[in-house]
């Protein structure tokens, strides 16, 4: 069974103060297997957003393991997680994160751009990932000038550009 991404005893703690300690995980396992959706439901306050950044290399667990495919990624240096982060994972973050000053296009262009795609072909995903999210006449819109639904569709363009093997 190939799993895409894997965590064992995934723990995550915060030092609030000197003598204040906040337990956001204690010892999560997580198991997705390869083209498996998985829902992380719970309350305000759970770990939700907790367990998604350290499962999405965006911050590092206390302990624990979490794999991406066969490759333990806890262990890896800090300056490889970007380059793990934009080859493997594509983010769709409940803000959007759309850099302000970039059009439509250049932010679906963004992370093809640090993946190595030259700006030719950087440029053909992106508008070809836009339009199929109907946004082919807003290419040159900025983030202002778009709605809040054409963000949200500009923040799934760029997600799925690099085409991903985890979103």
């Amino acid at each position: 069974m190939k799993y895409a991404l894997r965590a064992e005893n995934l723990k995550k703690q915060y030092k609030v103060s000197r003598s204040n300690i906040v337990k956001a995980l204690c010892g999560v396992d997580i198991s997705i297997k390869e083209g498996e959706l998985v829902a992380i439901m719970g309350r305000s306050g759970s770990g939700k957003s907790t367990l998604l950044n350290l499962l999405g290399t965006l911050d590092k667990p206390s302990s624990g393991k979490v794999f991406i495919g066969d490759d333990e990624i806890t262990a890896l240096p800090k300056r490889k997680m970007p380059l793990i982060r934009n080859e493997k994972i594509g983010f769709i973050f409940q803000s959007f994160n759309l850099i302000p000053t970039l059009t439509a296009k250049e932010n679906v262009m963004l992370p093809l751009k640090y993946a190595g795609i030259s700006k030719r072909d950087s440029s053909k995903k992106a508008i070809e990932s836009l339009k199929i999210l109907d946004m082919g006449d807003r290419l040159n819109h900025i983030p202002s000038q778009l709605s809040g639904g054409q963000q949200q569709r500009v923040a799934i363009a760029r997600a799925l550009s690099g085409h991903p093997d985890i979103i």
